[in-house]
């Protein structure tokens, strides 16, 4: 599996993660952190990976940059 598809796969997940815990969780106490405030960071994260294996795709397709 190429870099570029394993951060794609990743940051899906995790932004998917991040997104049922920002939604789902708003009643629920945990004494250490919110778990909203949780997956917002979480879908940040996966945001960031996503954008990142995105570009690593577009950086290592044949073709890139020429036109």
């Amino acid at each position: 599996m190429s870099r570029s598809r394993k951060n794609l796969l990743d940051g899906t997940a995790t932004f998917a993660v991040g997104l049922v815990l920002w939604l789902f969780t708003g009643g629920v106490e945990v004494p250490v952190v919110t778990l909203t405030k949780a997956g917002l960071v979480m879908m940040c994260v996966g945001a960031v990976l996503v954008t990142t294996g995105l570009y690593q795709a577009a950086r290592t397709s044949p073709g890139a940059g020429r036109g």
